[in-house]
């Protein structure tokens, strides 16, 4: 291991924003991507990435920050996988004063973005990190600087290490987008953490967005010494970030050329040779990654199949503590449930309507954008309690969910063991397939939510609420149709509807109808959490695109013949009577206000009576079911 003072000049940032893969760009480099969102073709999208990944914003002063209250050294870590072998540069992060022999247990984070040139692309800051390609640096990845000072966890006795995958920062080896190779370099930073002569032998795992993904992929391969994962916003199933089972989104050429553009960058000219030397990459990785995403589209193909973590959860007791944002705009919730489903070990969660944002982050004002107080706090005594076997003194709520009232209550599990699904058939009909439909008002040319975009295809209203229904959990829909010709766009969109007929997006999903004929779609929407009042109206919609979120799908141009179908939609059964701390996250008021969709006047006409569970019950006293149930206090 070499170690290297940690040097003293200070960091800056540029003004960013959030956009594709978890990263957060220039705000006129966004922009210009977004623009494309509405245009059509591979050419303009690819034209739109090049200008991401080249310089586009002056070298900040310095990257990297200094850590006052750590001793910082670099270790290099041996990787051996079946996609082959590659060298991990790891920065490391002692509590200052204690001495090589002084054990800790290890908090490790792994992922793309600890480069030392302070970010992951020439384009510009990512998460409010600053980008140096010169140097000198600071200190290693200010990344995840909010946690490490925030939750003060190097004053409390742990190590923090952050780990370059394959392919980035001063790792070598070829990306592989969580593939064979990124997933023995989980295994294999694991195992170092866990070994080395400074570490317990108990390692926890920290991230958000990739290297929350890293996370859960170190929950699935369970390597000795992983005892806890805190995953905030991550992706459950590779193939579902960049297509709706078919339906192309632009992530699909946007997120494999950043990434190559992150791979690329390379470490400050200042740093260390070793980092520089590791720190390049081939160009043949690349254009393999390139191809390897955006060339195929087939869920069932072996490399998405193999980038699924679904699956893997089964069988998996390593406790895990997740955030997802249900109306995120980048890692959404799609597979969520399922992966909660198949992972038996212990878990915990924030769940509720926000962007892709962390469980600490504050807006301009100093809102917290969740909206719920103590991250910090409660991440680490979760890590306290599997790292350090600290019986908890505080009552935490094993789930925390804030609603789309903006309320927060607690569960004992997610989805919770009250909840059952009710099906209801489905309208037959027809649409065309033109792929230019959008979700809501929000994202059509008009902003009326009366769009012929908004309001097409064919929809399956429900009479008026006799009573209020809680939905929560992920639905699923069954759609009998049929094609004409190949490659049929299909999109189910569930809405909450007021009494006017026009109301917010709940959840959706999208498949590409591959062949013509006859055809059974089966989809398992995004999971959601939302309370519908009596007098409101649920309305389903199978038409033939999310323009905002799909927009590079192919139009077939041909009609599409619905026959029927079902929708599961899943209800709990008890009223939650008791609330937890936490306010209204500070998106879901625009949320509510400008994602809305009016139901078509005849669709309202021709109402129908959806299958419904009973009133909401009230909970038994002091059950699992009041919403206020917290986990107790002084045992493990």
């Amino acid at each position: 291991m070499a170690a290297f003072a940690v040097r003293t000049r200070r960091s800056r940032s540029v003004p960013v924003r959030e956009g594709w893969g978890g990263l957060r760009m220039p705000v006129r480099t966004l922009k210009r991507l977004e623009r494309t969102r509405h245009r059509r073709g591979a050419a303009v999208v690819a034209a739109a990435i090049a200008a991401v990944v080249v310089p586009a914003v002056p070298p900040a002063q310095a990257s990297g920050v200094p850590y006052p209250d750590a001793e910082w050294s670099e270790a290099w870590i041996s990787s051996p996988s079946s996609a082959g072998e590659a060298t991990l540069h790891a920065d490391v992060l002692r509590p200052k004063g204690y001495e090589a022999t002084d054990k800790t247990p290890v908090i490790l984070s792994i992922g793309p973005y600890f480069n030392h040139s302070g970010q992951v692309g020439p384009a510009g800051a990512v998460e409010g990190t600053s980008y140096d390609p010169i140097g000198p640096n600071d200190g290693p990845s200010e990344r995840f600087q909010d946690f490490v000072e925030g939750s003060g966890l190097l004053e409390k006795g742990y190590t923090f290490v952050m780990v370059d995958l394959r392919g980035f920062g001063g790792s070598t080896g070829c990306l592989d987008w969580s593939g064979p190779g990124e997933k023995a370099d989980v295994v294999n930073a694991v195992r170092w953490a866990a070994s080395q002569p400074w570490s317990t032998g108990r390692v926890g795992m920290y991230g958000k967005s990739y290297d929350g993904l890293t996370g859960l992929i170190g929950v699935n391969e369970r390597p000795p010494g992983l005892a806890a994962v805190v995953s905030q916003e991550p992706v459950y199933d590779d193939y579902r970030y960049l297509y709706g089972d078919g339906m192309r989104r632009l992530n699909s050429v946007a997120t494999p050329a950043l990434y190559d553009g992150i791979a690329a960058t390379p470490g400050p000219i200042t740093d260390a040779p070793q980092y520089n030397l590791q720190s390049l990459n081939d160009p043949v990785c690349l254009a393999q990654n390139f191809a390897q995403q955006a060339g195929d589209d087939r869920h069932d193909s072996a490399f998405w199949q193999e980038r699924n973590l679904i699956p893997g959860a089964v069988g998996s007791n390593v406790p895990l503590f997740l955030t997802q944002g249900l109306t995120e705009n980048n890692t959404v919730a799609d597979g969520m449930q399922e992966y909660l489903d198949n992972h038996p070990g212990y878990e915990r969660s924030w769940l509720g309507p926000w962007d892709h944002v962390r469980g600490n982050d504050v807006d301009e004002t100093g809102r917290l954008k969740m909206g719920r107080q103590g991250w910090f706090d409660e991440v680490m005594r979760f890590y306290d309690r599997f790292l350090k076997d600290q019986a908890p003194t505080v009552a935490d709520p094993p789930h925390a969910v804030q609603t789309n009232d903006g309320v927060w209550r607690s569960e004992a599990q997610w989805p919770a063991a009250d909840m059952s699904e009710f099906r209801t058939p489905l309208n037959s009909g027809t649409y065309v397939d033109h792929a230019q439909s959008v979700s809501t008002a929000a994202n059509s040319s008009s902003g009326q939510p009366s769009d012929p975009a908004v309001t097409s295809g064919v929809w399956t209203v429900s009479n008026p609420l006799p009573h209020d229904v809680h939905l929560s959990g992920s639905p699923a829909a069954s759609v009998d149709v049929t094609t004409s010709m190949p490659n049929a766009n299909l999109v189910v969109d569930v809405y909450d509807l007021g009494p006017d007929g026009t109301g917010p997006l709940i959840t959706r999903q999208g498949h590409l109808v591959r062949e013509p004929g006859e055809t059974t779609v089966p989809l398992r929407l995004w999971s959601a959490d939302w309370k519908l009042p009596a007098g409101h109206r649920i309305g389903v919609r199978v038409t033939d695109n999310n323009q905002d979120w799909w927009p590079m799908a192919a139009p077939s141009g041909q009609t599409v013949t619905v026959r029927g179908g079902s929708v599961d939609l899943p209800f709990l059964q008890h009223r939650r009577t008791m609330t937890v701390e936490g306010a209204p996250g500070v998106q879901l008021a625009g949320y509510l206000e400008q994602q809305r969709a009016t139901a078509p006047a005849d669709a309202v006409g021709g109402a129908v009576d959806f299958t419904l569970p009973g009133p909401l019950a009230d909970p038994p006293p002091d059950s699992v079911f009041t919403g206020g149930y917290v986990e107790p206090v002084g045992g493990n």
